[in-house]
């Protein structure tokens, strides 16, 4: 997917906010007030990035099988991948990443704020 496309994608889920919290030139994705994505809008290394949350195992395992993926770029490596757009990853492959970081965003707020995350989802 390319960059217009990834963000779409990110917009697409709910209750997803976009913000520029660093610098005018990393945008930021959040839920529930917690970044679940962020890309940069100038390319690096010749091309375009996001970084995702991810669970450490997995984390590893999808380094593994891409090379579009590398552990993340200004991020907890243990925690984050940044992965290459256009870079040889299946569209629908990335967007269930994206899905992946924004599950494990939620599943470590409190209880309550689950709750009204998923009361959030049935309402859209």
């Amino acid at each position: 997917m390319n960059i217009e496309k990834t963000r779409e994608f990110c917009l697409s889920i709910k209750g997803a906010e976009e913000c520029f919290p660093f610098d005018e030139t990393t945008l930021v994705f959040k839920v529930m007030g917690k970044m679940f994505a962020y890309m940069g809008l100038e390319q690096h290394d010749g091309g375009f990035m996001i970084n995702l949350k991810c669970d450490p195992e997995k984390a590893v395992e999808l380094r593994e099988k891409y090379n579009c993926v590398i552990p993340g770029y200004h991020s907890n490596k243990k925690y984050w991948n940044s992965i290459y757009l256009e870079s040889g990853m299946p569209a629908d492959e990335l967007r269930a990443w994206i899905q992946h970081s924004v599950d494990e965003v939620i599943k470590k707020l409190p209880k309550k704020t689950q709750e009204e995350y998923r009361n959030l989802k049935d309402e859209q």
